[in-house]
């Protein structure tokens, strides 16, 4: 009986996995370059399976700009054995998005027994969030919801069946790997082990509580440690650009706001189980784990925060647990067991739900919900017709650290800071930094308008200020100053000083204006 169960799991399985494939073929539109953040790190994929190391610039200092660390090293991985950068992301992501719904059926079936048709809808609920974007966008987003949704699993087992050695050794190897993939999968798996212990008693997870710290001190102490001599510092850059040592409470809003609406629709089954004293302690816990973890970016900037990417991991993090809760509002309506139900109703109700599922997701990816703000980036164009030139030694200065330089190959100063470790630590670009570079090209996104001396004083503006002032005073050609919107511009100086610079400004300016240079 026991393995013809089994069975027909494995069958669900396929059928949840042949859904999301046809879902994406249908409705999902593959016909995009990467987005502009994600594809930093894929230049840094390249390099590292070139041979060159973690670096921003091939023969510079490694640079710890890809905070998607292991993500990061297994696209380079891929590609060393002969596969193709864009290729090696996006498949690492959609395989990373279809087995996280395995994890949320198999995690519903195997710890909490739960109904087939209920694991069902709850792994294909995924289909109508926004995973699939951020694996079109080329992110890794989905990779590492895969891990922590597993960390995740494991603790929801040592909660419900107990501990032992075994799954506590998984639990604390797989939040190590979590944490790898991205630094805030540490905070996230210590509020995991939190739960554990709230829910569970600190006497009944002793050995989860010892495991966890000892894993993470060998293991997880012997990266760090690896990691700080590597790259000099302890942190990913970018943790020093977008913290800044201060709270930023626009970005808690915004983490709120994201968790909010990624997990609206399970919400009910939150507030059920605290209702009910025999689902409440588990209700706190559980709900303390996703808004705990929202917090956390109050340490953070909101930059490149695509569609609530970084708090994606709390909805199948979420949907695992939403069945338990709703145990005591089940036996106050008096619902019958779902297995009591004739075979005939079950399999009505589950095509009615996946109808439903399917639809929803459908309708927001057609209506837009999820492509926003990723319309095609013209920086993709320029970046490929100035690959022509990589060969000649050209230095590029820019703002917009992900197109250009990946598709161009010039060595590249990121002036935000993002991937140079002198501007992270030293909060702005300076024009003496600049002229140590000495870029051949200076590109940079602006939120003021050409001719329009006011602007917002922040920090990118100040950048901005900072790189346009530099390319007025060392004679720099304004090629273009392209306004997609009022107060939103991209601007590009060229030197002109080199060889192929006037034919290298012709061809930016029929890139942006193929009718020809607005007057």
């Amino acid at each position: 009986m026991q393995n013809r169960s089994h069975i027909i799991d494995l069958f669900n399985l396929v059928f949840l996995f042949l859904c999301a494939a046809i879902f994406a073929v249908v409705f999902v539109d593959f016909d995009m370059h990467p987005i502009e953040d994600a594809a930093m790190l894929m230049r840094y994929s390249e390099h590292f399976a070139e041979g060159h190391g973690i670096v921003w610039n091939i023969g510079e200092a490694p640079v710890d700009g890809a905070t998607d660390f292991l993500f990061m090293i297994a696209v380079g991985l891929l590609v060393k054995m002969g596969l193709a950068l864009e290729f090696s992301t996006r498949f690492l992501g959609f395989a990373a998005h279809f087995l996280t719904m395995g994890v949320v059926f198999m995690s519903l079936r195997r710890t909490f027994d739960a109904p087939r048709l209920i694991a069902s809808g709850s792994a294909l609920f995924l289909l109508a969030g926004p995973g699939f974007f951020y694996v079109v966008a080329y992110f890794g987003t989905t990779v590492f919801a895969l891990f922590a949704s597993i960390s995740w699993w494991l603790a929801l087992d040592i909660i419900e069946h107990g501990e032992s050695v075994r799954k506590s050794l998984l639990f604390s190897f797989a939040s190590v790997i979590t944490g790898l993939i991205r630094p805030e999968g540490v905070p996230l798996t210590a509020l995991m082990l939190l739960v554990i212990l709230f829910i569970r008693g600190g006497k009944s997870s002793r050995a989860t509580l010892i495991s966890y710290a000892s894993v993470f001190l060998i293991v997880g102490g012997a990266y760090f440690l690896w990691r700080w001599s590597y790259f000099g510092y302890p942190l990913p850059n970018p943790f020093y650009r977008k913290g800044g040592g201060v709270l930023h409470y626009d970005s808690l809003v915004a983490s709120y706001a994201h968790t909010f609406f990624l997990n609206i629709w399970l919400l009910p089954a939150f507030v059920a189980g605290v209702l009910f004293k025999e689902t409440r302690r588990r209700a706190i816990g559980f709900f303390a784990l996703v808004f705990g973890f929202a917090s956390l970016f109050i340490l953070l900037t909101n930059n490149m925060n695509v569609l609530g990417r970084f708090q994606y991991v709390t909805l199948p993090l979420a949907a695992m647990v939403c069945w338990t809760l709703t145990q005591g509002v089940r036996r106050w309506l008096n619902i019958p067991d779902w297995t009591a139900s004739t075979p005939v109703v079950r399999r009505q109700l589950f095509f009615s739900a996946l109808t439903v599922i399917f639809f929803v997701g459908a309708a927001k990816l057609q209506y837009g919900v999820y492509r926003l703000g990723y319309g095609y980036d013209l920086k993709y164009d320029a970046a490929l017709m100035l690959a022509e030139y990589r060969e000649s030694g050209y230095r590029l200065a820019t703002s917009e650290a992900g197109l250009l330089p990946l598709y161009s190959g010039w060595r590249s100063l990121d002036t935000w800071g993002l991937n140079d470790q002198w501007i992270a630590h030293h909060g702005v670009v300076t024009e003496e930094y600049l002229e140590k570079f000495d870029p051949h090209i200076i590109m940079f996104h602006a939120f003021f308008s050409p001719g329009d001396s006011t602007y917002i004083k922040d920090d990118w503006n100040d950048m901005a200020i900072v790189l346009k002032t530099y390319a007025e005073k060392q004679g720099y050609i304004l090629a273009v100053s392209y306004e997609k919107l009022p107060h939103d511009t991209e601007y590009y100086y060229v030197r002109p000083d080199f060889p192929q610079s006037a034919e290298i400004i012709r061809r930016i300016q029929e890139i942006y204006y193929p009718d020809g240079v607005p007057e």
